[in-house]
């Protein structure tokens, strides 16, 4: 098998993409749509502020497992990735609520004192939440509140745009899991700096679209961005920003603290990646967004493709975000 087509099954078969097609059965059931007045498919719900503006409102589960392995980290990222979730919105937090189960107290701590470290570090304050210290075992969700005033979105993507990934690999793997932690031995100002790039590019308009790269990798993020647009895309794993001695596979499966996918017109796609430059964070254009409805990678000279949306992967396909706010 060429090297192309073993990296494409190996992200169609990871537990990432895997959990992002159950969406698809999630919004079905629930009978929400990328096109509802709230689209369903983003990184944030987007919610129009009668006072102008819109305000963001999301939330992340943690697998049972993750929790029990390492509650303290769990309790970080929880924190941690939604934060993330706001500035790929183009926006800026206000606000985490949290809902925590645990059998006792002293399992409780570590989860705790793990959201409390992030709060601190990155400036966001935990309002509330609910707790249950009876549970048979332990599981988290946090919910988070922010605002954007010219939000980047998962529907904006058009074909012809460069794709761009930034990522911090300042950082090492949380062994033995895939979890890229470039986060809990950073100071706290040079964190919140870092988060505060993409609200910025959002309102200077250089970048077209975007999604936080989450635990399907960077290139199932691609696909759910490629999704949401209602295009496709062809990346380049060669020019893929990778740590110097990850090998390729691990990478593809990694969730970094500080990644992001972003589309920008081909004129504005160096000055997006100065940006992030300028900070000590990698950014390459890696893409093209295309017409055809597939992701396909490219390395070593060859393709292969990846996902050919005719097989449905989340659902979520919905009108750009301009014409449905604004039509």
């Amino acid at each position: 098998m060429k090297r192309a087509d073993r990296l494409a099954a190996f992200v169609r078969e990871s537990r990432g993409v895997a959990h992002k097609c159950d969406i698809a059965a999630v919004v079905e059931r629930l009978g929400l749509s990328g096109s509802d007045a709230v689209a369903v498919g983003d990184d944030t719900a987007v919610i129009p502020d009668p006072n102008g503006g819109y305000l963001l409102l999301a939330i992340e589960g943690f697998v049972a497992d993750f929790v029990a392995a390492d509650p303290w980290f769990a309790g970080y990222c929880g924190v941690m990735v939604n934060l993330s979730d706001v500035a790929a919105m183009g926006g800026r937090v206000i606000a985490v609520v949290d809902a925590l189960w645990s059998n006792g107290e002293v399992d409780a701590a570590p989860v705790l004192a793990g959201m409390r470290e992030a709060a601190a570090k990155y400036g966001v304050p935990i309002v509330g939440g609910h707790s249950n210290l009876k549970s048979a075992a332990g599981q988290l969700a946090v919910a988070i509140l922010g605002r954007a005033e010219r939000p980047i979105t998962s529907f904006d993507a058009a074909p012809g745009d460069t794709i761009i990934v930034a990522t911090d690999l300042r950082g090492q793997f949380r062994e033995p899991y895939f979890w890229w932690d470039a986060s809990t031995s950073a100071p706290g100002e040079r964190l919140r700096g870092d988060m505060a790039l993409l609200p910025a590019l959002a309102e200077s308009g250089l970048v077209t679209a975007g999604k936080d790269i989450s635990m399907a990798g960077v290139v199932g993020t691609a696909m759910m961005l490629a999704d949401a647009s209602g295009v496709g895309a062809e990346i380049s794993l060669d020019r893929l920003p990778i740590p110097a001695g990850v090998p390729i596979e691990r990478w593809l499966a990694a969730f970094p603290s500080f990644g992001f996918i972003l589309t920008a017109k081909p004129a504005d796609a160096a000055a997006v990646c100065d940006r992030f430059h300028a900070r000590g964070i990698t950014a390459a254009a890696v893409g093209t967004v295309t017409t055809q409805r597939t992701l396909s990678i490219r390395i070593d000279g060859e393709s292969a493709t990846v996902w050919d949306f005719e097989q449905p992967f989340t659902g979520c396909t919905a009108k750009p975000f301009m014409e449905h706010h604004h039509a």
